[in-house]
């Protein structure tokens, strides 16, 4: 018995494993195998992909249970398994009419554990066998079989040119394919059985399962052989055209060849001229090091990626990629710190400079200054400014940088959706840069500076990973001392870096990311902040922005206050700015005209100029019973909103319309449910609940509304439905009720506080536990308004509505049902 290395026995698939022997089958081994008696049961293994010929030796990969166990118990008492082929290789669990009926009966050689943890078979082919029925389908598959005979040729001479032709076609075959080694070669050699050498190309060659299955059912050895001879001819043609392709292909190669000798030669050339290029961009590297403030373990990297460069071709691909690396590491400005300018009334001139109020934000600020004064070194806040759109929280930052020294730079987040956005990419990928953070670090020139994470609300989420989450490293002071950019690999210090991010929301938010935030509110303005702001910064930058002089337009109070009431609904200012700016140019385009004009706008101008206005949501009237106003928050700030209540007879029934969500809906029904509970403390006889429905509908349909603050709200409009009477004038509430009775605090207080502002409100219903936001709010936005505080949801109803009923038909059918 003859012996060969393993990783020679495939043609296509060469093993990298060790080099195990397995033998070679000759025509006496043959003869053993055939004397063997065939038993009459087989335990079935199903192969998906492959076919096993008799005497031929293959590795299998065992991945169902049930094979596993089939290996297992024939390793352990030393018997025979039969091999079939499936006849897809799609079926995970083979059932008997899923398997061909001829197999190779087989003998278990080794098994072996690979390092991903599979289980790896090898199996010896002996004898060909035909399935009968099977016997057992659990825990493996067992069959009934009979021998199946094999059938010699006839005329030996002729069956002895055909086997060599096939071995020279095969020995051919080696020669032109560049996977296969030589030494398979001289494994065809070393074959003298005849069958064996046919079923060892057959089981070897490229070819499609079916055919090896049909050359395994073929009895017939002359035929086998034919078609094997066949299959090798085709296999041949094609290898032959492939090689034809590569060789015309093969000038492209040649041509890299030459231009890299061209390379060389010029290398060559300016050397002798006066230097290479290459070699002043190193030598410029090296001075550039020796004046870095960086550690030792930055430097020992930076010098190994040096010597690297140098080491590399010019001419290759990779030459730039190393090149810009290292460049990137050069402009990086380790341990480079401006100096904070701790002049407190300086930064304090500053930030009342540029921004009007914002004190909260302001005095965080001077009290960084304050203790970086009194301990000279100290982490950078990560601060969060959270607030309406356009009331400066973005262009804020600029003033901060300003009034303590820093640089500054901006990182919009908004949309992110890749993590590699923060983090950068690995060097392995094609086009790999560094991230974001990384990138604004060098462009600022300064390991310090003050850095604005812009709309952190709006971050999105990938299945290439999540933005926020990469963020916690750079946001975490206890962690960013040591910021790991992929691209980088190197720790870098962002724990000097003073992070502002700017919201508009903080629900969406991550909340681990929130927790490593000082959130700071910065709210909406009032119309007089509005005012001052207008003329002490908008219209100054538009004149600027347009070239219009100071002394050719005069925008007074009373335009801008018109300009805010009815061509605005905003609680910051950028609309207010772009309708200045409409004004501006309207004026730029009189002076360039050289048309007359008056100095000073006048409110009758501004219908001529900027369209007609539209109307703010005023308070109405309470005329009619069971229309109360409420107050809402919304993203662009505060707003009112209309509960209206009516009712028509009928069954009791409840409808809610005006696009409510679920929280809004569940008010509505805990304000009715409470309203029958007190029915006699409002003089309401039980009955009528039953006798009329009940339809709630809030304005504005398009809008979608949710929350729990419009309860007290719907409640009032119950009660003044039902009862008839009239809601107390210019009154408004928010509140979250209970079904216990109680009233429970809300949020947006300041939002909604202007909004009754601006609408005319004058009398404001809140929860008792609100009373220490408005303690927090600014008394000059509090000026008009009378809180009334509550505890309880019947105090709400006793004080919104009046003892004097509305004069309606509904009353007179009411009080026939009335006790």
């Amino acid at each position: 018995m003859k012996k060969i290395l393993f990783k020679d026995l495939n043609f296509n698939e060469i093993a990298d494993g060790d080099a195990e022997f397995i033998p070679l089958i000759t025509p006496e081994d043959e003869a053993e195998f055939d004397k063997e008696e065939t038993p009459q049961e087989l335990a079935i293994l199903p192969l998906r992909n492959t076919v096993l010929f008799p005497g031929v030796v293959i590795p299998i990969t065992l991945g169902r249970d049930q094979s596993i166990k089939l290996i297992e118990d024939a390793k352990k008492s030393k018997t025979l398994i039969g091999v079939i082929a499936q006849k897809s290789e799609d079926v995970q669990n083979p059932k008997p009419e899923d398997l061909h009926r001829i197999g190779t009966i087989a003998r278990v050689m080794r098994t072996l554990k690979m390092p991903d943890g599979s289980t790896t078979a090898i199996i010896q082919g002996t004898k060909r066998f035909e399935r009968l029925e099977m016997v057992q389908e659990t825990p493996y598959l067992k069959a009934r079989v009979k021998e199946f005979k094999e059938q010699k040729p006839k005329d030996a001479k002729k069956f002895k040119a055909l086997i060599s032709s096939i071995k020279d076609l095969a020995l051919e075959i080696i020669k032109l394919s560049p996977n296969i080694p030589s030494e398979a070669g001289f494994a065809l050699k070393n074959i003298t059985s005849q069958s064996f050498l046919v079923n060892f190309i057959s089981s070897n060659m490229n070819s499609a399962l079916e055919d090896k299955q049909g050359m395994l059912e073929e009895a017939d050895l002359n035929k086998r052989a034919e078609r094997a001879l066949e299959l090798l001819n085709k296999e041949h043609k094609m290898l032959e055209l492939k090689n034809d392709i590569q060789s015309k292909t093969r000038f492209d190669l040649d041509k890299q060849q030459r231009d890299y000798f061209l390379n060389q030669q010029l290398k060559t050339i300016q050397d002798e001229l006066g230097g290479n290029p290459h070699d002043e961009q190193l030598k410029q590297m090296r001075k550039r090091q020796k004046t870095k403030k960086w550690g030792k373990k930055t430097s020992e990297a930076f010098e190994k990626e040096l010597s690297k460069l140098e080491r590399i071709n010019p001419a290759g691909a990779e030459y730039s990629v190393q090149l810009n690396y290292c460049e990137l590491l050069l402009d990086l400005p380790w341990d480079e710190y401006t100096k904070d300018k701790l002049d407190m009334k300086r930064a304090q001139e500053i930030l009342d400079r540029d921004h009007y109020g914002m004190e909260k934000v302001k005095e965080r600020i001077i009290e960084y200054l304050a203790v970086l004064k009194l301990k000279n070194d100290m982490k950078a806040p990560i601060l969060c400014l959270y607030g309406p759109p356009g009331v400066g929280k973005t262009s804020l930052g600029k003033s901060i940088a300003e009034a303590i020294g820093r640089k500054y730079v901006r990182m919009s987040v908004g949309g992110l959706r890749d993590e590699a956005e923060i983090r950068g990419h690995r060097r392995t990928y094609i086009g790999a840069m560094p991230g974001r953070v990384i990138q604004n670090i060098k462009k600022a020139g300064s390991s310090n500076p003050l850095f604005i994470l812009d709309e952190i609300d709006k971050i999105g989420n990938h299945f290439q990973g999540d933005p926020s989450s990469a963020l916690l490293e750079v946001l975490d002071p206890e962690q960013n001392n040591a910021f790991n950019d992929n691209y980088v690999e190197l720790d870098y210090d962002l724990s000097k870096v003073m992070f502002i991010a700017t919201a508009n929301t903080l629900s969406t938010i991550q909340p681990a990311l929130r927790d490593r935030m000082e959130v700071i509110e910065v709210s909406g303005y009032t119309v007089e902040e509005k005012i001052q702001i207008a003329k002490k910064h908008l219209i100054p930058k538009q004149l600027e922005n347009n070239g219009v002089k100071a002394e050719q337009v005069e925008i007074n109070d009373a335009v801008i206050e018109q300009l805010i009431e009815s061509y605005t609904r905003e609680s910051g200012v950028r609309t207010l700015e772009k309708r200045i700016s409409k004004l501006v140019r309207h004026r730029a385009m009189q002076i360039a005209l050289e048309e007359k004009y008056v100095k000073e706008y006048e409110v009758k101008d501004l219908n001529k100029i900027l369209g007609p206005s539209y109307e703010r949501d005023k308070y109405e009237d309470n005329s009619v019973a069971g229309i109360v106003t409420g107050l809402a928050w919304t993203p662009v700030g505060g707003d009112v909103l209309f509960i209206e209540t009516s009712l028509s007879k009928g069954k009791g029934k409840l409808t809610l319309t005006g696009n409510l969500g679920d929280v809004m809906k569940e008010s509505a029904i805990l304000a009715l449910e409470y309203l029958k509970s007190q029915a006699k403390h409002l003089g309401i006889d039980p009955k009528v609940f039953d006798q009329w429905n009940i339809h709630i509908h809030v304005p504005a349909g398009a809008t979608p509304k949710d929350g729990p603050s419009a309860g007290i709200t719907m409640l009032t409009a119950l009660a003044s439905a039902f009862t008839q009477r009239k809601v107390k004038k210019f009154l408004a509430m928010t509140g979250e009720i209970t079904l216990r009775g109680k009233v429970l605090p809300v949020g947006g207080i300041k939002e909604k506080i202007l909004a009754a502002k601006r609408s005319g409100i004058k009398e404001i219903i809140l929860c008792e536990k609100n009373r220490k936001d408005i303690e927090d709010i600014n008394q000059t936005y509090l000026k008009g308004l009378k809180f009334h505080y509550v505890k309880e949801m019947i105090d709400v109803v006793d004080l919104a509505l009046l003892d004097e009923k509305v004069d309606h038909p509904i009353l007179f059918e009411l009080d026939e049902v009335k006790v």
